[in-house]
């Protein structure tokens, strides 16, 4: 048996799955609710910024204190960079994507 394959929302529709048809009937009908504004997004961006720079700041503390011989626990040290790594990548992917959004509204013609 072959999967099927989805092209667009409404190919939803023809699927058997009760689940996923109120899904894509209730996506198309959808309204953005008045606590999801641009001010609410504006806030979750730099909530997320102080978010990734506090994890910046835990790994150079944890990477200091290691250097000077004070800890150690290399595993508090991995820790701390994969968070600040991880963080770090996700807070760029949402500046390219908010930076590509604002890009094709610039271009939208009025």
């Amino acid at each position: 048996m072959t999967p099927q394959r989805i092209n667009s929302i409404t190919d939803f529709y023809n699927l058997s799955s009760d689940a996923i048809k109120n899904a894509a009937t209730n996506s198309s009908t959808a309204t953005i609710a008045p606590e999801h504004n641009f001010g609410s997004f504006l806030n979750a961006a730099v909530n997320q910024l102080n978010e990734t720079n506090s994890y910046l700041h835990k790994e150079e503390e944890e990477e200091i204190k290691w250097a000077l011989g004070l800890t150690e626990n290399t595993h508090d040290l991995a820790i701390a960079q994969t968070k600040a790594q991880t963080s770090l990548q996700y807070t760029v992917a949402l500046r390219d994507k908010f930076v590509a959004a604002y890009r094709e509204i610039m271009q939208i013609q009025v």
